[in-house]
């Protein structure tokens, strides 16, 4: 997941688009595969990186990590760094956070009836 250069004209168009619509913004930081499986999981609780990892198994490590830095640095979530050996790290979701439990909720169950009319 590489950065947009700044300079580009799609950094551009998104920039203005997200500073003229929020739904756009929201989407800029919630989008994506990942975002909303990470943040559900979050939903129940504290969680260590190995534990995510291994509830999202078709992730690799690079964009596990570079999903939760993209939450963190939104305040989605929050890392906890203990000083222990070995280094023990968890991730919750902040006041924020839980705020998008009843969206993701909602694209759950539109999610649902979506893929539901199309097998048919």
């Amino acid at each position: 997941m590489s950065k947009i250069k700044e300079t580009s004209t799609n950094f551009a168009n998104k920039q203005a688009l997200a500073d003229e619509c929020p739904e756009a913004y929201a989407a800029n930081i919630i989008g994506g595969q990942w975002a909303l499986v990470i943040c559900s999981w979050l939903f129940n609780g504290k969680l260590r990186f190995g534990e995510l990892r291994k509830l999202l198994p078709n992730i690799t490590e690079r964009m596990l990590t570079l999903q939760l830095r993209k939450l963190e640095e939104h305040k989605i979530v929050k890392r906890t760094v203990y000083a222990e050996v070995p280094p023990r790290v968890e991730y919750e979701l902040t006041a924020i956070g839980y705020e998008l439990k009843p969206i993701i909720k909602q694209l759950e169950e539109w999610g649902a009836k979506h893929k539901a009319q199309n097998i048919k």
